[in-house]
């Protein structure tokens, strides 16, 4: 009986730890800066995508205060694909428009950046949501010992996780941030180790979507010199 009021102590400050503001703030930014792609690069007013965010998180986090997970988490889902699709398309656009020359050099560079940013925050999302059942998952568990990515936390030993306050270690939003930042840049997870197909599957994607900006960039800064 103490041992369960324990887990279940330690379950609610997992879910006092893991905020989900971070990942709804970002989705937020990602319509921002959907908003700064040019008309020609855009589905519809530039505008849409980030009053879309707001119209779809905001109801999002109210659920999770109403503890309806589950139609937080579908709600998310269906958030996150809208933000990708949008970022797809922009993309091809941007590859569409590139031999074409219709955009001033300096619109595309900066779409480009917009885009790869974008990038970033999208599959950090996605992995947040995917792993270990989500954040909502990860909540209902006493630390993290399973999940698609091998964090530097999980591999260290148990006298050290718990000499270093970290035996009950759980990630979130910003760590899945700084796995896509790393995969954008690195085109690699760096110093976490990728584990299920599927996390394998969207790096993959990421990785593409990433460089194919990248050349992007360095093609349009060679024209330009």
């Amino acid at each position: 009986m103490v041992d369960l009021i324990k887990r279940n102590n330690v379950i609610q400050t997992d879910n006092a730890r893991e905020p989900r503001w971070p990942a709804l703030l970002s989705l937020v930014a990602a319509g921002g800066l959907y908003a700064a792609l040019p008309r020609s690069l855009s589905v519809g007013p530039r505008w849409l995508l980030l009053v879309t965010m707001i119209c779809l998180t905001i109801p999002s986090f109210a659920l999770h205060m109403r503890a309806k997970y589950r139609s937080s988490q579908l709600l998310g889902y269906v958030t996150s694909a809208v933000v990708t699709a949008a970022m797809i398309i922009s993309l091809f656009l941007l590859v569409s428009a590139l031999p074409a020359k219709k955009e001033e050099p300096i619109i595309l560079l900066r779409s480009a950046m917009c885009l790869w940013f974008t990038n970033i925050i999208v599959f950090a999302t996605w992995y947040w949501r995917l792993d270990a059942g989500g954040p909502h998952g990860r909540d209902s568990e006493v630390g993290h010992r399973a999940g698609a990515f091998l964090f530097p936390q999980m591999a260290m030993p148990s006298e050290l996780r718990q000499k270093m306050g970290n035996e009950n270690w759980s990630p979130t939003f910003l760590d899945y941030l700084f796995l896509a930042f790393n995969t954008s840049t690195a085109l690699s997870p760096a110093d976490t180790a990728v584990l299920s197909r599927w996390a394998k599957c969207l790096m993959m994607v990421q990785a593409i979507v990433s460089l194919t900006i990248i050349v992007l960039l360095a093609a349009r800064a060679i024209n330009i010199l």
